[in-house]
C-alpha cells in the first residue's frame, strides 16, 4: 500500500514538471499581429504582453510589450520585420542602430527598441513635425 502511494506520487509530480517543462518552452509563432496600442497601423505580436502604456513622457507616446525569449543582440526577428513591411511601413536605416529601428508610412514615425524579453513601440506626441524633420513632405 506504501509502494503504490508513493509509486502514485512521483507519477503526479512527474507529469506537473512535464506540463511546467511544456509551458515553458513554447516558442513564437510570428503569425498573429495586432496593431500597437499607441498606433494600430503598426503591427505587434498577438503574443506580446503590455501590462501598461505609458505617456508621461512629454515627446513620445510609448507602450512596453513583454515578449520572453526575444533578445536584443538579435534584433528584430525575420518574421516581425515581415508583417511590418506587410503593413506598410519602411525603415529609415539612416536612424538605425542594433536595437533602435525607425520606422515611416507616409507622414507616421514609430520608434522600434529590442531589449532581453521584451520590446518598445515608441511614437512622437507630435507626429507633424516629426516626419517634417526626418525628411518627409
Amino acid at each position: 500500500m506504501k509502494r503504490a502511494r508513493t509509486l502514485w506520487t512521483l507519477f503526479i509530480l512527474g507529469m506537473v514538471v512535464v506540463m511546467l517543462a511544456g509551458c515553458g518552452s513554447s516558442k513564437l509563432s510570428w503569425e498573429s499581429f495586432e496593431g500597437a496600442l499607441n498606433e494600430k497601423s503598426f503591427p505587434v505580436p498577438k503574443e506580446a504582453n503590455s501590462p501598461d502604456r505609458t505617456t508621461t513622457n512629454a515627446a513620445m507616446d510609448y507602450v512596453r510589450y513583454t515578449l520572453p525569449g526575444l533578445k536584443e543582440k538579435d534584433s528584430i526577428p525575420e518574421p516581425y520585420i515581415k508583417a511590418i513591411q506587410d503593413w506598410g511601413w519602411h525603415e529609415l536605416t539612416e536612424d538605425k542602430t542594433s536595437s533602435s529601428h525607425v520606422f515611416k508610412k507616409e507622414q507616421l514615425i514609430v520608434h522600434l527598441t529590442i531589449h532581453d524579453g521584451y520590446f518598445i513601440v515608441m511614437v512622437p506626441k507630435d507626429k507633424k513635425t516629426t516626419a517634417q524633420s526626418l525628411g518627409g513632405s
